[in-house]
């Protein structure tokens, strides 16, 4: 991206309501004191993808820590109508919101699309590949939106499995160094099928894209939001011919953000959080 140096880095921003300018209106419905989230994508206001309500996609736009001055810092600048007051909410703590205006809710738009595609529900069954960050919450969502659907995870190590277990996972499989042969067989010893019916990729790279292509059952859809790759290829015809589809996803719209604090307001969305001190962020990062 084209940042101009000096800048504060820091996308994901919980905090406090330190000072509101005059030109905020009362119906903003903020004060001193309050407890906020940033939604961190700021379109232009003008562009046909803002008037949807999807600011991320904004060609035009800003994203807050990557250009606008983030949150690794004491203090921030944000437009009024992009914060939400969680102030007085249950279950709301800064160190767990932060993480859920990317980590948490990018994962979530990308489930809501094999959600509304119809391929989740009862007899279906979904993969999470890739559990870090996004993926640790991907599995949640597909047990909150996947109506029943077999939730599977994959991963290279065991410990993460282990993490998406605790999450929710039915069955995990440890991918590393295994053929697409290999995954098949395990899938069909685990779940009694081969193939899986939709595919939620939070890694990305050209390795994780091409085996969930290649367990798509007929019908399958593929919904990626991990950017470690740079290219994907699938076959051609067991696409076309199994009318298979492949959804991009991109972070989420203010909308999605307002679902995610409302799920983990209920209690709903498990964290797995390490907090550091301000001036220890360059050691940690």
């Amino acid at each position: 991206l084209p940042i101009g140096f000096p800048f504060i880095p820091g996308h994901e921003v919980a905090g406090t309501i330190a000072d509101a300018g005059p030109d905020v209106p009362e119906s903003a419905n903020i004060s001193h004191g309050d407890l906020v989230v940033v939604d961190p994508n700021w379109g232009d206001g003008t562009c046909r993808q803002c008037r949807e309500g999807n600011e991320q996609l904004c060609s035009n736009g800003q994203l807050v820590g990557f250009g606008p001055n983030g949150g690794f810092a004491e203090y921030m600048l944000v437009p009024y109508d992009h914060v939400i007051n969680v102030a007085g909410q249950p279950n709301q703590r800064p160190e767990y919101l932060a993480p859920l205006t990317d980590a948490g809710v990018t994962p979530y738009r990308g489930m809501k699309k094999l959600r509304d595609a119809d391929k989740l529900g009862p007899g279906r069954t979904v993969v999470i590949n890739g559990i870090g960050g996004l993926g640790g919450y991907a599995v949640q969502y597909a047990r909150l939106l996947g109506g029943g659907a077999t939730v599977v995870a994959f991963a290279r190590s065991d410990e993460k499995l282990c993490l998406a277990e605790d999450y929710g996972a039915h069955h995990t499989v440890n991918v590393r160094n295994k053929s697409v042969a290999d995954v098949h067989n395990e899938l069909e010893e685990k779940t009694g099928r081969r193939t899986v019916d939709a595919v939620l990729d939070c890694a990305g790279s050209e390795d994780s894209l091409g085996l969930a292509g290649a367990i798509l059952a007929t019908e399958g859809a593929l919904s990626q939001v991990g950017l470690m790759g740079e290219k994907v290829e699938f076959p051609v015809f067991p696409f076309v011919s199994g009318e298979k589809s492949y959804f991009g996803s991109f972070w989420a719209n203010h909308n999605d953000l307002q679902e995610v604090l409302a799920l983990a307001s209920d209690g709903l969305i498990k964290h797995r959080i390490t907090t550091v001190k301000l001036d220890e962020i360059n050691d940690t990062l």
